[in-house]
């Protein structure tokens, strides 16, 4: 891992971008890393594109500002992609992972020629599989955990029973299926370039 990595996150008011930003921040903490783990608030609403963000260290972050050059982007809603400019900064050598169902042209057509790694994984399938509902952000949370190598796939998935066990702990009933989205994302995401 690189002494420090960048993450920002695109997604819309109610998809659980800023939480998965959250997960990730504690789960890399949980491994013995410096984090940051914050979203950038602005009118929000259900719906409203948000932005959050993840600085992930093995030493001591000094700087408290947004990120603007991140070395990966997770897009978790991919109609954001008419409208916000995601690769914006995005580091040539890192990557970008999108929830998205689009044929790999289109998608790569959207990201404004981004010369980078693209990645994409279906997390509306994998969520609708898993949990019966819609939220994206567990699976995205462990295809950027998989793009990115912050921490082996054990000390991830061995976290997020920790934490999940306690944010769900009046709906224990919800854990297994976030394990099982997180467990088919990590095989499931995949390289279209």
């Amino acid at each position: 891992m690189n002494n420090l990595i960048e993450i920002r996150w695109h997604g819309r008011g109610g998809q659980g971008a800023k939480t998965a930003s959250l997960l990730l921040a504690d789960a890399a903490f949980n491994t013995g890393k410096y984090i940051q783990g914050f979203p950038e608030y602005g009118p929000e609403r259900m719906g409203a594109p948000i932005t959050a963000y993840n600085r992930i260290s093995n030493e001591p972050i000094t700087v408290h500002s947004n990120i603007y050059y991140p070395d990966y982007v997770v897009v978790v809603d991919d109609t954001l992609l008419d409208s916000v400019d995601v690769t914006a900064g995005l580091k040539p050598d890192g990557a970008i992972v999108v929830n998205s169902t689009l044929d790999n042209e289109t998608l790569k057509g959207k990201l404004k020629n981004y010369s980078g790694a693209i990645y994409k994984i279906d997390a509306r399938k994998i969520s609708l599989e898993t949990l019966g509902k819609y939220f994206p952000n567990t699976p995205m949370l462990a295809a950027i955990v998989k793009v990115s190598n912050i921490m082996t796939e054990e000390e991830f998935m061995k976290d997020m029973v920790g934490s999940f066990k306690h944010k769900f702990a009046k709906k224990p009933d919800v854990i297994d299926g976030n394990m099982k989205a997180l467990e088919i994302a990590l095989k499931e995401v995949e390289k279209i370039n």
